[in-house]
């Protein structure tokens, strides 16, 4: 049952003074300052969430403040999961294992990452809320969060044994099987191995072997920590990346493997892995890669009742064709034709997926994704590796590829000089009011293409691209160039419109452009798709042209104000205007 927490506390100051306390706490990729103040809340004069055993230490209570401030309120702070603990106060990225199925080699990835000053907890599950920190005959609470601080080999009348230190942190309630404190199996190690172990201290840190851990505990959390986290020089450190990204209806929300339609317009980020591991756990050569797959803002979609996106990513192997580029994006020649190489386990609907890979040296691409199509949100990819690696969003460089057809009055066709004359009157040239009927008579012949008719914003707009002597309208020779271009969009856009419905799905916006000469990135992609698709995110026929002039007309005055070739270019106030209105 839930209460109205304003209903159930009073607020209390530890001192006369109100004082404020800064604290950090990382979220969704930044370290956020959070201010709170001293008055915490209380019940019957006591502290009503987490509090010391003396009741004389307030700094957890201000920390816990201070996350319920950053996450909304105390209420969202229900419920949840230890890893994301791990990372709001760490920063790091977090692994989580099922010991009942656990990996080969689990003992070595965790020796190796305590090595690297990762953070390790344990638990065992409960069956039901009746067992939350039920205590077990050899001394385990169950529901209760333990941490490994220590993963070593020792021999045991010679013979090498794995074991592991975890501690309780209440201080006390000890394991009292194999290895305990007292237990008999400390006789046969040798004492100055055993004096090295420290092993006897009632302090709720005991030893354990490895295979009892696999046996009493149920699930694993690693948490690896960033380099600037560590501020010792005993740890090694892992290399990483970050990145924020958004998966947009109608243009990057693409949807898993499973829709081959949409799956190619998702976010795309690039990895080389060019060492190595000094030390694998396994024993086999390869580079260790850790990705972890956040959705931003999850305890707020909660507190609103909507539910978390279900999130994985798959990784494929870049073709030798693409080798050494990360300005790409890779089409369904690559991604629907090969399989990946590695992928998330499972596409879940938690706040992060995070898993570990070996990969042999080579270029990758990683497909973050939703498991279905169409589903908005933000998302961080962290990317950790151990040796040095390169990653970075694969982006596409703005281009395009405008062709400027060199044609006389000697090359028109006389049928074409006919029908022009037909259309364009005593004065020869077509208005723009002339060329919105014109073709909207043409395109209302064809029953291949849908369309609601050409505005006369995209018939002014033709008229700015093509008009070369100054008239605001189209003579002959600018209005058989238009009639060219028409023709090869119409191309373009039949090729696309992938179930012949006479419209083009958004997802398909890129690879069409492409055709048509455009190379543009995800940021323009997705504007353009805001601008040019309807409702069910379809494009007709005159908006993909009136998209397509559009472009032509942008990149060249541009690229005439663009006098040095520097790709950027400053305007005054008047050009702006200009610019702006045309």
């Amino acid at each position: 049952m839930k209460f109205q927490l304003s209903a159930l506390m009073t607020h209390q100051r530890l001192s006369s003074i109100n004082t404020c306390s800064h604290r950090q706490l990382w979220q969704y990729g930044e370290w956020v300052d959070v201010v709170v103040d001293d008055r915490l809340p209380t019940r019957d004069g006591k502290l009503l969430f987490v509090h010391s055993a003396e009741g004389r230490e307030f700094w957890s209570a201000l920390l816990e403040k201070a996350y319920a401030k950053v996450n909304s309120s105390y209420e969202v702070l229900i419920g949840g999961s230890s890893i994301e603990g791990f990372e709001d106060f760490t920063g790091g990225i977090s692994e989580s294992y099922d010991l009942k199925e656990a990996p080969p080699f689990l003992f070595n990835i965790m020796r190796k990452a305590l090595k690297l000053g990762s953070l390790l907890g344990c638990s065992i599950d409960i069956s039901s809320s009746y067992e939350t920190e039920a205590v077990t005959s050899q001394k385990l609470v169950k529901g209760h969060a333990y941490s490994i601080t220590a993963a070593r080999q020792v021999h045991h009348f010679g013979s090498p044994v794995e074991l592991l230190r975890i501690r309780n942190p209440w201080g006390q309630v000890e394991w009292t099987g194999a290895w305990s404190d007292n237990s008999r199996e400390w006789d046969g190690v040798e004492p100055e191995e055993k004096k090295k172990l420290d092993h006897v201290a009632d302090d709720g840190e005991f030893w354990m072997s490895y295979t009892d851990f696999l046996r009493q505990f149920s699930r694993l959390d690693i948490c690896n920590l960033t380099p600037d986290t560590l501020s010792s020089d005993k740890f090694s450190r892992w290399n990483y990346g970050e990145f924020e990204g958004v998966w947009r209806v109608g243009s990057t929300a693409g949807g898993c493997r499973n829709y081959p339609a949409t799956f190619c317009s998702n976010p795309q980020f690039f990895i080389r892995l060019e060492n190595v591991d000094d030390e694998p756990h396994d024993g086999e050569d390869g580079c260790t890669v850790l990705i972890g797959l956040m959705q931003k803002d999850a305890r707020r979609e909660r507190r609103f009742g909507r539910d978390l996106n279900t999130i994985g990513f798959a990784i494929y192997q870049v073709p030798d064709e693409y080798k050494g580029r990360s300005k790409v994006h890779l089409g369904p020649d690559v991604l629907l034709r090969r399989a990946a190489v590695a992928r998330s386990q499972n596409f879940i609907n938690l706040r992060e997926v995070c898993e570990r890979f070996k990969l042999p040296p080579g270029e990758y691409a990683i497909i973050p994704s939703t498991f279905q199509p169409h589903r908005k949100g933000s998302f961080i990819l962290r990317v950790f590796t151990e040796k040095q690696a390169h990653t970075s969003p694969m982006e596409e460089d703005l281009d395009a590829d405008i062709q400027e057809p060199d044609v006389r009055h000697n090359d028109v066709d006389p049928h074409f000089k006919r029908l022009f004359a037909q259309v364009s009157g005593n004065d020869c040239e077509i208005s723009a009011f002339e060329l919105q009927h014109v073709l909207d008579k043409v395109i209302s012949q064809r029953s291949d293409v849908k369309s609601d008719g050409f505005s006369l914003q995209t018939c002014r707009s033709i008229i700015s691209l093509l008009d070369l002597d100054g008239s605001s309208k189209l003579g002959l020779l600018e209005f058989h160039h238009l009639w060219t271009k028409i023709q090869k969009y119409l191309e373009v856009f039949k090729s696309h419109d992938s179930d012949g419905s006479g419209s083009m799905s958004s997802h398909e916006m890129r690879a069409a452009l492409a055709e048509a000469g455009f190379q543009l990135n995800s940021a323009v992609i997705q504007e353009i798709v805001g601008r040019y698709a309807d409702s069910s995110f379809a494009i007709d026929f005159d908006c993909f042209v009136s998209c397509l002039i559009r472009l032509e007309l942008l990149f060249k005055m541009f690229r005439t104000l663009d006098k040095k070739n520097q790709g950027k270019i400053q305007l005054d106030l008047q050009q702006w205007l200009c610019l702006a209105i045309n």
